[in-house]
This record gives C-alpha cells, sequence and structure tokens, in this order.
C-alpha cells in the first residue's frame, strides 16, 4: 500500500474513527483481561491511536510490533492474523487477532487488534491435563515486543537473528550478514525510521553499508517480471 495515497483518502480517518467508538464497548465486554489497540498504518513508528484497556502497555503513540509490521509489508494483499499466541516478556500468554481496516477500495489503513490475557486460562487448562493425565506440551508461542519505543521492536528483531545463527552480530561473514538483512527485511522492520542507524550500530557498519545490503536482498528477492 502506498502511504501517500491512504494519506490523501478523506474516507481514512472517518472509518478509523468509527473503529475507535466502538474499542470501549468490545474491551468492557471482555473485561479486565481485554485490551482492544487501533492501528492507522500511515504512520508506523506510531501507529498506535485508541487504545482501550490495558494488557500489554501499548499508549497512544506506541509502534508497531514486529507482528504489524510483517502484515503492512504485505500490502493490501495481507490477511486477517486471528487466534494466535504470543509470550509477553514478563511471561504472561496473550491470545491476539489482528483484524486488518480497508476502506471501500479496498486499501488496507489500519488494524484493529484484540488481545487477552489467558495466562491464568492455560494455567487452568495445564491442571486439568494434569488430574486427567493426559499431558499438555502447548503449542510453540510467538515472541514479541509492544513498546512505546521503535528501537525496542528493532533490538527485538536484531536479538532474534542473533540468537538464530548463534553468534554475535559483530562477527559475520558476508553471506551471514546478507542473510541477517534478508531475515530483517522480510519481518517489515525497516519501514520503522530509526532501524537503519539501529542495525548500523548494532552491527558495526556504516549507514551507507547497511543501504547497500538492504538493495542487495531486495533485488535477490524481488518477483521476477
Amino acid at each position: 500500500m502506498a502511504a501517500d495515497e491512504t494519506a490523501a483518502d478523506p474516507s481514512a480517518d472517518e472509518l478509523l474513527a468509527s473503529y475507535a467508538r466502538m474499542m470501549p464497548g468490545l474491551q468492557q465486554t471482555f473485561g479486565g483481561i481485554c485490551e482492544v489497540v487501533l492501528h492507522d498504518y500511515r504512520r508506523t513508528d506510531r501507529s498506535v491511536i485508541a487504545v482501550a484497556g490495558q494488557v500489554t502497555g501499548r499508549e497512544v503513540g506506541s509502534p508497531m510490533s514486529r507482528i504489524g509490521l510483517s502484515m503492512l509489508r504485505r500490502g493490501d494483499d495481507a490477511d486477517d492474523d486471528l487466534n494466535y499466541v504470543t509470550r509477553l516478556p514478563d511471561g504472561r500468554v496473550v491470545k491476539s487477532s489482528t483484524l486488518l481496516i480497508r476502506t471501500a477500495a479496498g486499501r488496507v489503513v489500519g488494524a484493529l487488534c484484540v488481545n487477552l490475557d489467558v495466562t491464568e486460562l492455560r494455567g487452568f487448562r495445564q491442571i486439568l491435563a494434569d488430574l486427567a493425565g493426559t499431558g499438555d506440551e502447548g503449542e510453540p508461542l510467538r515472541s514479541t515486543t509492544f513498546s512505546p519505543e521503535p528501537d525496542a521492536v528493532i533490538q527485538e528483531a536484531l536479538a532474534d537473528a542473533e540468537a538464530r545463527l548463534g553468534r554475535p552480530l559483530t562477527r559475520l561473514t558476508v553471506a551471514e550478514r546478507t542473510e541477517v538483512f534478508r531475515r530483517l527485511e522480510r519481518t517489515g522492520v525497516f519501514q520503522l525510521r530509526r532501524t537503519v542507524p539501529v542495525v548500523a550500530e548494532r552491527l558495526g557498519l556504516s549507514r551507507a553499508s547497511v543501504y547497500n545490503y538492504l538493495a542487495r536482498v531486495r533485488a535477490e528477492d524481488a518477483p521476477e517480471t
């Protein structure tokens, strides 16, 4: 989706405002375990424009998470992401759904995210499984950062890349560094304005080198025409 086109769409602000009006009622339906967050995808570094309830610590002006950035990267071809489960840094488990908001022309301009703290509910499930003797390995959980600071989202993506490689990001071969940039690009994290200087510092590169690596992986991954 093109940011300049969505910004010029007079229906987008009204559409987002209509979703904001329904958020308090939706949040109160589920109570204290629920948080509803409204994103304006035209402003990635401060996409959160309304919050009802508190689960992840989001606040107005917070940036998108990596999950949101990944959806944004797919543009108007993105689909809703429903009933996914993540673990927060403090150990709590959150079940979420991200519902994309589209204009009448089908252009994605934002998203409504519903987050439910299901930590205690999962604990009850484990107790029942233990009593029944069935065991409960549980499904693998995604992890993501919900933070008012874009840098935290970027650092999370870098930490994930470092963990996958098993070695410091400052001691990589050219091939390994290229793969790091490919992973970062596919998460959508370069849509945040602060990403280039943060990545340059973390990898010990100049900003020009960051742009060169980024251009290379984008060219390699570009669809053939």
